[in-house]
């Protein structure tokens, strides 16, 4: 593992993409395809566990994995039953959970994706292309055109509504070009190791998410989107409490505004 430092803790992972840009002789720089690892971040997700799992295709990535936060339902051994490895994160913390993926990460970059149900298995194809073309930042979003919301069926949407918001602002105050990222905090997404490391994320709460894209616009990285359809959780409620999560949202934003580097 690499030893370079982000907010807390250890490197995400052992260096920029392996390979990544190769030189024919006497020919043209040509692109090689990404090698792409899949984490699945799980903390007593069984029930999600054995709808998603047996649906996705291992044979598309070039790594796949687990990070699990202290499960206590059987989600490990049900998931080392499927021959997938399973990290246990040192630290508790949505976050943390995040780093530690990427300090197992081998590959050049880095898919999440959360196992409960909720969102088609097979969009975890999507993200291939994108990093081969040149991305550092895949979201899948939830509110774009296209994509389907979990609260679309209803006629009060606090939660869309609230991460739309927030969306805008984070664009607002740091966007310079490119797409604006409609669902910042989707956590079904895509990383280069290479980008992971460069904006240094925290290590400890709930904000990665918005951390990932915050910095991504600051530092003008290559950021692609894509629309998912949501549906409700198979099992178990969300482990990210509203006004709770809200209020440490709204802490990072004001803490990344005075952040200098």
């Amino acid at each position: 593992m690499g030893t370079h430092e982000f907010r807390r803790g250890r490197s995400p992972c052992p260096g920029p993409g392996r390979g990544t840009v190769i030189k024919e002789t006497g020919g043209p720089v040509t692109e090689k395809r990404k090698t792409v690892a899949l984490c699945l971040l799980v903390m007593n997700e069984r029930r999600g566990c054995e709808h998603d799992v047996p649906l996705i295709k291992r044979e598309a990535f070039d790594e796949v994995f687990a990070v699990d936060g202290n499960s206590t339902d059987g989600t490990v051994e049900y998931l080392e039953a499927e021959g997938i490895p399973v990290h246990q994160q040192p630290e508790k913390g949505y976050s943390a959970g995040c780093c530690h993926g990427f300090r197992m990460c081998k590959s050049d970059a880095l898919v999440f994706y959360f196992p409960t149900g909720s969102v088609p298995v097979e969009e975890t194809l999507k993200f291939q292309a994108y990093f081969d073309a040149g991305a550092d930042l895949v979201i899948t979003s939830r509110n774009m055109k296209g994509a389907r919301n979990e609260e679309d069926v209803s006629f009060l949407r606090p939660r869309k509504w609230f991460v739309l918001g927030l969306s805008l602002l984070t664009a607002l105050l740091w966007r310079r070009e490119g797409p604006v990222v409609w669902d910042v905090l989707h956590g079904f997404r895509g990383m280069t190791a290479e980008a992971f490391k460069r904006i240094g994320p925290r290590d400890t709460g709930v904000s990665i998410d918005l951390e990932m894209i915050a910095r991504a616009y600051k530092m003008g990285l290559a950021i692609e989107q894509f629309p998912t359809s949501e549906a409700g959780r198979i099992e178990g409620a969300t482990h990210f409490p509203a006004f709770k999560t809200g209020s440490r949202l709204l802490g990072y934003l004001c803490r990344e505004i005075l952040r200098r580097d």
